[in-house]
């Protein structure tokens, strides 16, 4: 892992910067694991190894893990310790409402030709991750790709939601993943998407991503036992 920087800095005088704190900044690298699937529900933390992989402090590790707590990310077992979480149903359909808001609505909006471009990199990403048949890969970019549509809309504080509900899914999906096509079925999709939005189909592109939520909604609820 990538050493975190120990000091926050801030313009002197009265023009000042909000940067993110020690802890807050190892909470955003313990959520990109959690995206990209390096952290699987159930997983134990531990304090002092993540201390030391980030060059920080136990007490940073600690309030890193507090934030992430109430983000309902990983949950504190007393006499035992602190694990990755192991989220419900409930949160499934409850973080898709969600996507469907902040997703939706993004890509509507359109965005920047470097932001369009973002998106096809992500899904030319998942093919060649479908290539090597690499399915951790796979579900990675297709992370990438959901992550990309919400920065069309130029917000930090929206990129900043989608990063906890990326960590989110990607809990959820670990037990879909014991199919091992079920990222791949999803790359028509993202290129129809990705095509629309680059012919400038905006509402198409929003239809086509609302269907797309709607089918994995439903495809995850299977998995989890809904009927």
């Amino acid at each position: 892992m990538a050493t975190i920087d120990s000091a926050a800095r801030t313009i002197p005088g009265r023009l000042r910067v909000a940067v993110p704190s020690v802890a807050e900044r190892v909470a955003q690298e313990l959520r990109r694991q959690l995206a990209e699937g390096s952290l699987v529900p159930g997983t134990r933390l531990t304090e002092s190894t993540i201390a030391e992989d980030l060059g920080v402090s136990r007490n940073t590790v600690r309030e890193a893990f507090a934030e992430l707590a109430g983000e309902r990310l990983v949950v504190r077992h007393p006499n035992r310790g602190v694990f990755v979480a192991d989220l419900g149903a409930a949160d499934m359909h409850d973080v898709y409402a969600v996507r469907r808001a902040i997703e939706v609505t993004a890509i509507r909006g359109g965005g920047s030709p470097k932001d369009v471009a973002a998106v096809r990199a992500a899904v030319e990403e998942g093919k060649r991750a479908a290539a090597a048949g690499d399915e951790k890969a796979l579900g990675t970019a297709n992370q990438h790709f959901h992550g990309a549509i919400v920065a069309l809309a130029g917000s930090t504080r929206l990129n900043s939601i989608m990063d906890q509900v990326l960590a989110e899914m990607r809990l959820f999906f670990h037990k879909a993943t014991v199919d091992a096509h079920f990222y791949e079925r999803y790359l028509p999709d993202n290129e129809a998407i990705c095509e629309a939005l680059e012919a400038g189909g905006l509402e198409r592109a929003a239809e086509l991503l609302t269907g797309y939520l709607d089918r994995s909604e439903e495809a995850l609820a299977e998995v989890h036992g809904e009927d």
